[in-house]
This record gives structure tokens, C-alpha cells and sequence, in this order.
């Protein structure tokens, strides 16, 4: 694949996977997790063993899609054949991939539970488990409850909530736990700032950023299924050639959109928190938080799908008089208050770090240095 330096959370994560470790890992999108389990995950497969061997949990269809890819990559000069089960798509196809006895399956919980329902998957043979983010908890528990014991299992993610600690208590077996250092390459290179719109119409601020010139594509982000959709048109009636990608979409209607933004023919794709995690596109420049997520954990999701792979980018946040609760609860957070911008073009102030900084390891390294930045800008 022309990679011949790995990325840190590669270098750490590789070796104890390779030992049969258990693993936690976090690093920031963009860092090269899919490759830090995936060439573990088929060094641990046997190709002369046609049953599901290694399992590997995605919150979206999106990143079940885009981990497959890679892994599919892999797998090829090692006879392992990978099989993608996800909702939106037939059952039929699926079975019968299922029935051929992949070692590798890569899904979402749900339709795994599916699959298991009606008799077409086993998981009592299952070595090797990933899981990227929690996703539905529920069904995440239920699955890894019919998985063997004495699997291995890994945990990929770019933040470290509580639940993670719960997680790892019950279904993991002393874990190394490794995080992203201050002066790591995979540090993302964004440049954070918040408008204050409390005079002006959100959506006119958004149109007017949406007609600026900029590097790269746009990805704004809304906070409901009917509001993404919405937007669009709004957007639409406006001029602008927009894609819509929201979870009420059939499967060839995503598929479709990201097609579309990926290949460059739309500049801007409006979606719900379904495009958060593992939307792997390098050309993404700017994320616009158009409406706030629910969590800060979001919030760095959201911004990780821009700065990929040491590029640099942009994240702007819309916040509006009734969204500054929101706000400051996901600023406590991530234990930084950020830029603000007012919408007539006033000077930013320095981010400052909250009170609460100091007890968020997760991420301080990157709080330090958009503090940096700020500062000599």
C-alpha cells in the first residue's frame, strides 16, 4: 500500500496486538487506526478456516464501508475474504457471502444481531473483536456476550469517555491502554472558531461562508434527520449544488451522496451526526457545526473529518443566543473556551483554557496547542 512509516498509534498498537494483547486505543481521526488493527487482525485469521474468525463493530454503515475497504485491500494476497453486513441492503447478498464462511465480518450491531436472529452468522468461533466507538451499547453488549471468552479484543477510538472504563472492566482482559503524546505527528491541524450569530439569521451567516472561496470541500453539520433535509433545500433554492446525507436515506441514496462528495462533483455535503465518524474523505478543508452536537465527544468527531492524515483545516461553529447552554457544556468539556468570532467579522479573542482543563487527559495536548496558535496569530 506504499506506507512504510506507521503513524504512532500504529507503532503502539501493532506490537501488542501482535502479542495477543488486549487493546484501548486513542488517537485522533485521521491517525491510521483501521491499519493499526487491521494488519493484526489478518496476521490472526486463518485462511484454511472458512468461519467468522475476527469481528470488527462500526457505529455507521458509512465506516463499515470505509474500514472494509482497507481491510479488503489487506486481505487480498492473504486469502482472507472479508463480508460487509450493514442495514439499507438485502438480506440475500449477504447470507449467501455469509454462507461461504468469510473469516472476517465487519458490521453494524444491529444487523449482525440480525443475521444472528435468523441463523445465518455464528460468532462461538470469534479470535480476534474490534470495536470502534460504543455505538449502540445495547447490542454492542448483547454481541460481545456471544463471542468466546478468550477472544482478543481491541477498542479504537478518538475520545476517551467513562463508558469506556465500564467497557473495559467487563469485557476486556488487562488492557494496555495507549493515547496520543503532546508532539505527535497525528496531532490534527485545525483551526477552531466560533461565530457569535445572536443579531443575525443563522442561515443567511451560513450562505454567506458557503459562497466564500475556500481550499478544499465543506462539510456542515446539522442535528436532525428532518433538519439536514431541510437545509438542503433551502441551499438548493438558493443556488448552491449541495449533497444530503441523513439517516432516513435508503442505502443507495448514501451511497449515492458520498459518491458524489467524494468525487468532487458537489462542494458541499449537509449531513446528521451519521457522517461524525469514519467519513474518510482527505479533501474535506472545513467542517461548519451549523447546529451544535449533543456532546463533546461529538463535537471532536464531528471536527476530526477535516486535518486528515497531517492536513491541516478548518472547523466553524454557529451559535445562536438559545444554543450558548449547549455550548458552554460542551466547551467544559473539552476544557477549552475556543475563538469567537462575532458574524460582523470582529477579531477572535485567544482560546483560554477552562477550569476543568486539567482534569480531562484525553485531549490536552491539543488544547495547549490551539492555545498556541491563537496566541501568535
Amino acid at each position: 500500500m506504499d506506507i512504510d512509516t506507521p503513524t504512532p498509534v500504529q507503532a503502539s498498537s501493532i506490537p501488542l496486538l501482535l502479542e495477543g494483547r488486549d487493546v484501548i486505543a486513542q488517537a485522533q481521526t485521521g491517525s491510521g487506526k483501521t491499519l493499526a488493527f487491521g494488519l493484526p487482525l489478518i496476521e490472526a485469521c486463518d485462511p484454511g478456516r472458512h468461519e467468522v474468525q475476527a469481528l470488527v463493530l462500526t457505529p455507521t454503515r458509512e465506516l463499515a464501508n470505509q474500514v472494509g475497504d482497507v481491510l479488503i485491500a489487506l486481505a487480498k494476497d492473504a486469502r482472507i475474504a472479508i463480508s460487509l453486513v450493514f442495514g439499507g441492503r438485502a438480506y440475500g447478498p449477504q447470507e449467501r457471502e455469509l454462507r461461504a464462511g468469510p473469516q472476517v465480518v465487519v458490521g453494524t450491531p444491529g444487523r449482525i444481531l440480525d443475521h444472528r436472529k435468523r441463523r445465518t452468522m455464528r460468532l462461538d468461533r470469534v479470535k480476534f473483536l474490534v470495536m470502534l466507538d460504543r455505538g449502540f451499547a445495547p447490542d454492542v453488549e448483547r454481541i460481545l456476550a456471544m463471542t468466546p471468552r478468550s477472544r482478543q479484543t481491541a477498542l479504537f477510538s478518538a475520545t476517551t469517555p467513562p463508558w469506556i472504563e465500564k467497557i473495559a472492566s467487563r469485557h476486556l482482559k488487562d488492557p494496555e491502554i495507549t493515547k496520543a503524546d503532546e508532539g505527535d505527528i497525528s496531532e490534527p491541524d485545525i483551526d477552531h472558531v466560533v461565530m457569535e450569530v445572536y443579531g443575525e439569521d443563522k442561515f443567511q451567516v451560513l450562505l454567506r461562508l458557503l459562497k466564500e472561496p475556500v481550499e478544499g470541500t465543506t462539510l456542515v453539520f446539522g442535528r436532525t434527520k428532518h433538519g439536514v433535509r431541510k437545509l438542503g433545500q433551502r441551499l438548493r433554492t438558493m443556488g448552491l449544488d449541495v449533497a444530503v446525507l441523513q439517516g432516513d436515506l435508503s442505502q443507495e441514496q448514501r451511497d449515492r451522496a458520498i459518491g458524489r462528495f467524494r468525487a468532487g462533483q458537489v462542494r458541499v455535503l449537509v449531513a446528521t451526526n451519521v457522517a461524525a465518524r469514519g467519513l474518510d474523505i482527505l479533501h474535506i478543508g472545513r467542517v461548519i457545526n451549523y447546529e451544535l452536537p449533543e456532546t463533546h465527544e461529538l463535537f471532536t468527531h464531528r471536527v476530526g473529518r477535516t486535518a486528515r492524515m497531517g492536513r491541516s483545516g478548518q472547523a466553524i461553529t454557529l451559535v445562536g443566543a438559545t444554543d450558548l447552554a449547549k455550548w458552554q457544556s460542551i466547551e467544559r468539556g473539552l476544557g477549552i473556551r475556543l475563538p469567537r468570532l462575532g458574524a460582523n467579522g470582529s477579531t477572535p479573542a485567544k482560546a483560554v483554557p477552562s477550569a476543568g482543563a486539567a482534569r480531562l487527559g484525553g485531549s490536552g495536548w491539543r488544547r495547549r496547542r490551539w492555545s498556541r496558535r491563537r496566541a501568535t496569530a
